[in-house]
């Protein structure tokens, strides 16, 4: 597999802005809008995670069966890397809070730690048995591991090779994730076919809490810090099935519960934009309002479940992972609305300065695309992350 060019990877980009979806008005994107469609995994994706919001944007890493974890832009869902080395299927991936590393969880009974932004491994962490989840601390010093041993080890980023450094044995079931918490003094658990998430202490390694649900956690997201509310409120959602729980992360106090009326395999909440989002096994990607639990978009796009499903920190769009081995980003009708206003006004004002049809053209043209306005800068901070990736040829 090679890399696009620099001229090539600009001009994919800007297509991809004017087609995302975002000249749609808030009614037509609810009845069905055009999501930026991102192919290159060969087998179901199970996990997406997004950076925050960094210097150079955010970024979008996916995990698959294919064995392949990739990196995106998570503006424009482009391509700028695949994390080569796996010898399995890949069922877990994040970024540090920089996005400067990258940590995946496979089959292969590894986690290996990768440089984000040349692709290269860094570290190969052995363990007995498959691993499924993987998660950095707010620092990076620290990297949670779990899987079908049933153990949650954290090990030192300092020195990975010297082996965990905290082992949380035990646990009721095969790890399903894994997170930390509570300025990295509290670990959650979720394991497979068991309800619930289980709060650990990571000095003592006691349980300090639990989060209940109604059936097996199937997934289990912490609202991003830089996402939290404007009173300082964050938030913990799981999805089990049928229902979707939001509890809040200070008290890990239960504040809504909405039942839904189809299968929910993952959520994700924001609470800047009073929304949460669902999907599951009927291949519909959903929108709610968190305070009444209606719903108010439904998009049909993916040709198998939807495995996972994630806001992107900006709270703009979010992203769906699927069984068809694509990922699809969807544009908030809010956030839609608002492009659609913006587009209006700088057409309007190029025309003005302009002068007409010709001056209308000059406009657009300055600002990088033929119909429609593009913000060149997100091109750029692509480029400068892709410049580095190394690519095994395929």
């Amino acid at each position: 597999m090679s890399l696009p060019s620099q001229s090539q990877l600009a001009g994919s980009m800007e297509r991809k802005r004017v087609g995302s979806g975002s000249s749609l008005a808030p009614s037509a994107a609810a009845a069905g809008q055009a999501p930026l469609v991102c192919h290159g995994h060969s087998r179901p994706i199970v996990e997406i995670a997004y950076s925050p919001v960094t210097d150079d944007g955010f970024f979008l890493i996916s995990a698959s069966k294919d064995g392949k974890p990739m990196i995106r832009n998570g503006e424009t869902g482009d391509w700028i890397g695949t994390f080569d080395g796996h010898k399995g299927a890949v069922w877990g991936a994040c970024l540090d809070r920089p996005a400067l590393l990258a940590a995946t969880a496979s089959a292969d009974f590894t986690a290996r730690i990768w440089d984000a932004l040349t692709g290269d491994e860094k570290h190969k962490l052995e363990h007995k048995h498959i691993v499924r989840t993987v998660d950095f601390s707010s620092d990076s010093r620290q990297l949670l591991t779990g899987g079908a041993e049933k153990v949650v080890r954290v090990f030192d980023m300092e020195r990975p090779d010297a082996g965990p450094t905290l082992s949380l044995e035990g646990m009721a079931g095969p790890v399903r994730c894994a997170r930390w918490h509570n300025d990295d003094r509290w670990i959650l658990v979720t394991c497979n076919d068991v309800a619930g998430v289980k709060v650990f202490d990571a000095r003592s390694k006691d349980v300090v809490g639990a989060l209940p649900t109604d059936g097996a956690c199937l997934s289990m997201e912490l609202s991003p810090a830089a996402a939290a509310a404007a009173d300082g409120a964050a938030f913990i959602t799981t999805a089990d099935g049928s229902t979707v729980k939001i509890f809040d992360a200070h008290t890990l106090q239960e504040v809504k519960t909405h039942h839904l009326p189809h299968q929910a395999e993952s959520a994700s909440y924001i609470p800047s934009t009073n929304r949460f989002v669902a999907g599951g096994e009927d291949l519909w990607v959903r929108v709610f309002d968190y305070e009444t639990g209606q719903q108010l978009e439904c998009h049909k796009g993916h040709h198998g479940p939807v495995h996972c499903i994630r806001f992107a920190p900006d709270a703009l769009s979010y992203a769906s992972g699927s069984e068809d081995g694509t990922i699809r980003i969807w544009k908030l009708a809010t956030a839609a609305a608002a492009a659609t206003a913006a587009a209006a006004t700088a057409d309007s004002a190029a025309t003005a300065a302009g002068g007409g049809a010709g001056g209308k053209g000059e406009g657009l043209e300055r600002n990088g695309v033929s119909g429609g306005v593009v913000r060149v800068g997100a091109t750029e901070e692509v480029i400068k992350k892709v410049e580095g990736f190394h690519i095994a040829a395929s």
